[in-house]
């Protein structure tokens, strides 16, 4: 039997998607720049995908850019919008736990002298919004934060956050981050106060290597692809036309039955999360019932290194991850567990759970009877 469960690292393609991406890649190949037919016929699926992703969101078709994913969205809406507004200030604020994506772009910004203040979380991994209040300046020109934490699940309050911060300066950019959050959860930028929102297509049952920065127009953002003018010269190269309009498919399908595959995920949430619990020394990490995303469990368990954990369970099928899959490969210590202040005996004994609308309560029955037999044994083999 074979059960994935690392939905957040990335997920399977739905038939719909690929049936959509097969066709523009074999039939409707042509460049949405050129003025024939086969143009105008690419042109037609970007057109879609604007206006699709744009009604989900409740937002303008033209502030939909194309990406090729999350990293380079998030690295756009920062160093774009840092430079941009450099004249107004130099100091931006994030989190402690936000994806590297945003963490390496941020240590870029300050090494170009931008200063850089780090909001802490709760043991639940949720961010402070009194710290963030503390954290606002005059010179602070943006703000970025993440929608759902991508290694504990943790949601943040991100529309409380842009209110905060347009009250302390309505000029004040606020960016989200919600490659894990977009398709799970309602997201709604205009309505929220949100100036610019990253998403990525893989991690919704999309194609890989695209994805869309949201930017509210009037935003002062450069562009750092340069090239033949593309999107409004705010993002040159070729568009990725399959991509665009997989990852909009993806989306229109999530988003036409989220409320039901929420309903779901948070059943499978809560029955994995129990199991797990009455296991002995195995602590869930984030919260449990009040603030959490619905398809992310992370759970240490105490005495067992992650990546020995991990290949007992790959030895059965079972596929999981020992943390953001950006970073795992890194064998670093999760900046999101020190955040949370876990205790350094589990920071290298905690595995993440991720789940998608494919998952059944077969497969996670499947992996906890796996687990019970594991654990103890790799226990007794595992130097403490």
């Amino acid at each position: 039997m074979e059960v994935y469960l690392d939905n957040s690292a990335t997920t399977k393609t739905l038939d719909e998607v690929a049936r959509l991406v097969t066709e523009i890649f074999t039939v409707d190949y042509g460049n949405p720049a050129s003025m024939h037919r086969k143009g105008v016929s690419a042109e037609r699926y970007l057109k879609y995908a604007k206006e699709t992703l744009a009604k989900i969101m409740k937002v303008k078709d033209k502030e939909i850019y194309f990406t090729s994913g999350g990293t380079e969205s998030d690295n756009w809406a920062l160093i774009g919008s840092a430079y941009a507004n450099m004249r107004a200030g130099r100091h931006l604020i994030t989190t402690q736990i936000e994806h590297p994506a945003i963490l390496q772009t941020m240590d870029y910004l300050e090494r170009q002298g931008f200063e850089v203040t780090y909001l802490p979380v709760s043991k639940e991994g949720i961010v402070s919004l009194e710290a963030l209040k503390k954290a606002l300046r005059p010179d602070t020109i943006l703000v970025s934060m993440m929608y759902v934490n991508n290694e504990v699940g943790s949601i943040q309050p991100v529309e409380e956050a842009a209110a905060i911060v347009k009250k302390h300066n309505p000029y004040t950019l606020f960016h989200v981050d919600a490659v894990q959050g977009f398709g799970k959860l309602p997201m709604y930028p205009k309505k929220w106060g949100i100036d610019m929102v990253s998403v990525s297509g893989h991690k919704i049952h999309g194609p890989k290597g695209v994805g869309i920065l949201y930017i509210r127009e009037g935003v002062k953002i450069r562009p750092i692809i340069l090239g033949g003018g593309q999107q409004k010269n705010y993002r040159s190269g070729t568009e990725n036309v399959p991509g665009a309009a997989g990852l909009a498919k993806a989306a229109e399908i999530l988003y036409k039955h989220l409320d039901e595959d929420t309903e779901k995920l948070y059943e499978l949430r809560s029955y994995l999360i129990k199991e797990l619990s009455n296991m002995e020394n195995v602590y869930i990490n984030g919260p449990v019932k009040e603030g959490a995303a619905p398809h992310i469990v992370s759970a240490s368990f105490e005495g067992i290194r992650s990546e020995v954990l991990l290949h007992a369970l790959e030895d059965k099928g079972i596929y999981v991850s020992a943390g953001s899959a950006c970073a795992s490969r890194k064998h670093t210590v999760s900046d999101t567990l020190e955040a949370m202040k876990v205790g350094q005996d589990l920071l290298d004994s905690t595995i993440r759970f991720s789940f998608s609308i494919f998952t059944t309560k077969e497969e996670l029955d499947y992996a906890l009877n796996a687990l019970k037999e594991l654990v103890p044994m790799l226990r007794r083999y595992t130097r403490h």
